[in-house]
């Protein structure tokens, strides 16, 4: 099979990953490094072209669903009944166009879905197995989609003189002026609040600055559409001029991050 990559595509595949674009989260008694959805999907329509690949889900299947409790540890509150769901999916990923030309990988993922509505939980944890299938796919490809985070001493994790490495935000005139900042914002719950609902744990300001630089770089349509999706979804006030002040917390990370990938499917 002929290569599909320009030189330009192999430099950056093999070029290292950018550290600033690296999160951490505890697992057991370590952390564990990892790259973000959306900052996956945006390398790949970096580096291939928003045409320029696929994603696909082959297989998804519930493999758990029971009811337990959720409740915020350490507060003292009540807990209330809820549901638990667990979700394991098979990404493909497809490179390129035409016969003998496409190079395809695939992926496999887990995901978790707490919440006290069952279509909720379900919803929540499909989407995270997709996007951990997708991660687990695309990392193959090489480093700039985390391959340099499976090595132990992170040889190939550097510094950059960028502060985040998020996309270059549009102009005003691309829609920019429906997502600026309010100032009334709403305070998210506290890690501590969010207890066993991983949805409500909040995002960091770093994160959310990438996120709103993100839809700032996107058509003036779809930037509409999303406010409007987002506004219905999480039940934003007709008053609130902004939606910027309600990107809080990780079900709210996790849905935008899910619409921009529904999106880029539907472009493709």
């Amino acid at each position: 099979m002929t290569c599909t990559f320009s030189t330009e595509q192999i430099a950056c595949l093999s070029a290292p990953l950018d550290r600033a674009k690296v999160r951490q989260r505890e697992q057991g008694r370590s952390k564990v490094s990892y790259l973000e959805g959306w900052q996956v999907i945006a390398e790949a329509n970096r580096i291939f072209g928003f045409d320029g690949w696929q994603r696909e889900t082959i297989e998804a299947r519930c493999v758990n669903q029971s009811e337990r409790p959720i409740g915020a540890r350490s507060t003292g509150r009540e807990a209330r009944p809820g549901w638990g769901v667990t979700y394991t999916a098979r990404v493909r990923i497809t490179v390129g166009a035409g016969p003998g030309a496409q190079v395809i990988r695939e992926g496999s993922g887990a995901g978790h879905g707490i919440d006290t509505d069952l279509g909720q939980a379900h919803e929540s944890a499909l989407k995270e197995a997709e996007t951990d299938a997708m991660k687990r796919a695309l990392m193959t490809f090489g480093n700039p989609f985390g391959l340099a985070l499976y090595d132990k001493q992170q040889r190939q994790v550097t510094h950059s003189a960028g502060d985040s490495g998020a996309p270059p935000p549009a102009s005003a005139s691309n829609g920019a002026r429906s997502i600026q900042r309010s100032p009334s914002p709403v305070a998210p719950a506290t890690a501590a609040e969010a207890g066993d609902d991983p949805g409500l744990i909040p995002i960091d300001p770093a994160t959310t600055r990438q996120i709103l630089a993100t839809l700032r770089g996107l058509p003036r349509p779809v930037l509409e559409g999303f406010t409007k999706a987002f506004r219905k979804r999480f039940q934003v006030p007709e008053e609130a001029t902004s939606i910027a002040d309600r990107i809080l917390q990780k079900r709210h990370h996790d849905w935008i991050e899910a619409y921009l990938v529904q999106h880029q499917q539907v472009a493709a």
